[in-house]
């Protein structure tokens, strides 16, 4: 795994956040990548949400439902892929473009860009302080 600092992300205009459909853990890790991203930002960036390895439907252990469910959370695109038989790849990039353009030509005419979505806090008995 590639590891970025947060001029990388300072840098970026669109990010793949991308999961392997026969792995959760990799599923529960996005929204950590996707708020460091947006903590750097100064404006939202475009965010696609890709399952990958969609060929291996036998060894699934996220459901194309909660892929999609995240992706309405994150406010953005979702798609599955498969890496090893280009399934959707060349559409996911297609797509990925189209989006960065759509989202120049929207601030180019002076069009804000939506805010993130937040979730809200996580209700419990207890307050919780977190110190980064």
């Amino acid at each position: 795994m590639a590891h970025f600092t947060p001029l990388d992300y300072r840098e970026g205009q669109g990010f793949i956040l991308v999961y392997s459909i026969a792995s959760r853990a990799t599923f529960e890790r996005l929204d950590v990548f996707r708020q460091a991203m947006l903590k750097v930002k100064r404006h939202r960036p475009v965010f696609m949400l890709v399952g990958n390895k969609c060929d291996k439907q036998y060894e699934r252990e996220v459901s194309r439902e909660e892929g999609a469910a995240m992706a309405r959370d994150f406010g953005c695109r979702f798609l599955e892929t498969s890496a090893k038989t280009a399934q959707n790849v060349e559409k996911l990039f297609t797509d990925l473009v189209r989006l960065l353009r759509t989202s120049k030509e929207n601030v180019d005419r002076g069009v804000p860009a939506p805010p993130p979505p937040t979730k809200p806090p996580k209700q419990s008995g207890r307050i919780k302080c977190v110190i980064l």
